[in-house]
């Protein structure tokens, strides 16, 4: 099991989850987050990983811990499912430039874009 945390702070304003462990500190987008949530629904149930679009603004009204080895982030777009444990996020900070190319590269793809789409 990964090491906890030392400390996690939420940055509203720049829209960034600083997460500390004891030997590295990671400063995650929360649209990265939210688009890479670990919840089934973004993961696909075991299938290919949703393309989830349309959430450069979105931001965390609330965090919560869960037990001793994860927390749960309440997106301000009702997403609430997704369980990031320490492993979670210590792989998203390590894979976060490698994530994040292949995110934008799947947006371009589909034709998709970050901004929030009004109807």
């Amino acid at each position: 099991m990964a090491d906890a945390p030392t400390d996690i702070t939420l940055h509203q304003k720049s829209k960034i989850l600083e997460v500390v462990f004891e030997d590295k500190t990671y400063n995650l987008p929360l649209e990265y987050l939210r688009v890479y949530s670990p919840s089934a629904e973004v993961r696909g149930h075991g299938g290919p990983m949703q393309l989830v679009t349309g959430k450069k603004d979105v931001g965390v009204e609330q965090i919560e811990p869960v037990g001793n080895y994860a927390i749960q982030l309440y997106f301000d777009d009702g997403h609430n499912t997704g369980i990031f444990s320490w492993e979670t996020l210590r792989e998203l900070g390590e894979n976060y430039e490698t994530n994040w190319a292949a995110y934008l590269q799947r947006l371009e793809e589909a034709g998709a874009t970050r901004d929030k789409l009004w109807h």
